[in-house]
């Protein structure tokens, strides 16, 4: 289905742009080590990094949902690619940056509002909801594509280890997200194939659904077994386990380095 959207309603953000900017210049600075310190830029890079594919990952819910037939996303901002568009703000950028920097796990979002009653057919519900997941698995691939094409020689370490932490927090938001949750975006997949005694059986669960995953992986068991899954697909992308490590150390400039991530 195609729908007439004012350029006004598509055209990208200066918001949008000047994040890109801070992640070319700060990838730049972590290439060049230019900056006094390594971690800062890597911090400032990775941060800026993952804000974009928070900003891509609601994009492309909204994009794949005015062309299944919801005419109001263009007015609603969400083709711009402005973070400050979205219906919670906290939740898709404040949130997630917090916990990336806290605890290294990259907090799925949800934050476009789409009228899914404009919508008919199940199948094109359940791609609207993995639009998301998805965007986070091609940035990943993007990410690790340097490792997987055996194409590291004369990358910085700096870099490399920031590419490998934000393939991690990529794997980790695509993995979160896909999960069969009420409220997050697996179980947006799947309720347009359940039935309505179902749906309206977990309805008043759904906004408790993100809060019960995250009270989950603070249970070290939990949180173990969550991280071996996550480190075996970047490991099978190519990401070894001290390269995500490593860009985490980095990222977290406020600790003190581990002697194993000294760069050159």
């Amino acid at each position: 289905m195609t729908t007439a959207i004012s350029r006004k309603d598509r055209r990208i953000s200066p918001v949008f742009l000047g994040i890109v900017a801070v992640m070319a210049v700060t990838g730049w600075a972590v290439w060049t080590d230019f900056a006094a310190s390594p971690g800062i830029a890597v911090f400032l890079f990775v941060t800026s990094a993952w804000v974009v594919s928070l900003c891509l990952h609601e994009y492309a819910h909204a994009r794949t949902a005015l062309h299944g037939g919801d005419i109001t996303i263009g007015a609603k901002g969400y083709l711009t690619l402005n973070p400050l568009k979205y219906t919670h703000a906290l939740l898709s950028i404040v949130l997630p940056v917090i916990f990336v920097i806290l605890g290294g796990i990259g907090l799925p979002g949800g934050a476009v509002f789409i009228e899914r009653n404009r919508i008919q057919g199940r199948w094109k519900h359940s791609l609207i909801s993995a639009a998301g997941p998805l965007t986070n698995v091609l940035f990943a691939i993007v990410c690790t594509a340097p490792f997987w094409l055996d194409a590291l020689d004369g990358v910085p370490d700096a870099f490399r280890y920031a590419l490998g932490f934000l393939a991690l927090l990529q794997v980790s938001a695509a993995l979160l997200n896909f999960l069969p949750v009420p409220g997050l975006d697996g179980y947006g997949v799947i309720e347009p194939w359940l039935s309505y005694r179902i749906r309206r059986q977990v309805e008043p669960y759904a906004g408790f659904g993100l809060l019960f995953v995250f009270a989950l992986l603070w249970v070290p068991s939990v949180n173990r077994v969550f991280f071996d899954v996550i480190y075996a697909i970047t490991g099978s992308l190519g990401v070894t386990d001290v390269d995500s490590f490593c860009g985490r150390d980095l990222f977290q400039f406020w600790r003190e380095t581990n002697e194993y991530c000294v760069t050159r």
